[in-house]
């Protein structure tokens, strides 16, 4: 099973952008706020659905890119150690501002499969999240994939997406617990921003 161990350390760098606030989480909190707690969780599966897309379309082109220039492979290491710097850093920037919760969302409720389209179509709108699969990958993944690792490395982000979001939606669906989020906003962002530092600085240092 070792050959697998970058599947680890890959789902933690995923874990924690994932949960920093952007404009996936916006919409999925503004959804478990105003619309039927079933919609929330359609529209989490398909932001799943859309990571797990966006992986397996990275995972494609940087092995496809690294079979034709090897030498990029190392340069792709560097590369991404530096993206996760910078995303630590604009992390911790921004962990003292408040959401922006003005999202705009239709009054009518969706149904469960037309949320899961939706949540799927917004994910892979959403550049930033390419950005950040392609970076962690670039980082991570090893010269050559084990059998199987692209299928883990796709079901990894799903399950990740899927399960944060969902989680986001029981969680904001009470007007308490969305008190106590925001309450603790900060020291979330700031602990995700550090451990992104550390990894990125482990992997230039490498």
């Amino acid at each position: 099973m070792g050959e697998y161990s970058f599947i680890f350390a890959i789902a933690v760098v995923f874990i924690f952008g994932t949960i920093s606030p952007g404009p996936s989480f916006i919409l999925v909190a503004k959804t478990a706020v105003s619309k039927p707690i079933s919609e929330g969780i359609g529209v989490s599966i398909g932001l799943g659905l859309g990571a797990m897309f966006f992986t397996f379309l990275a995972i494609l082109g940087l092995y496809t890119l690294f079979e034709m220039v090897p030498f990029l492979y190392e340069s792709f290491k560097i590369i991404g150690a530096l993206y996760l710097l910078y995303l630590a850093y604009v992390i911790w920037k921004y962990s003292d501002e408040s959401l922006d919760m003005n999202m705009k969302l239709e009054k009518k409720s969706k149904s469960f499969f037309k949320a899961v389209v939706f949540g799927f179509i917004t994910q892979i709108s959403n550049p930033k999240t390419a950005i950040i699969l392609g970076s962690i990958f670039a980082a991570l993944l090893p010269q050559s994939l084990p059998e199987f690792g692209a299928i883990l490395l796709c079901i990894t982000a799903f399950v990740i997406d899927a399960t944060w979001y969902c989680f986001v939606t029981i969680l904001l669906s009470t007007k308490k617990s969305q008190k106590v989020y925001l309450k603790f906003k900060k020291y979330i962002d700031r602990v995700a921003g550090t451990l992104l530092g550390a990894l990125g600085i482990k992997l230039a240092i490498d």
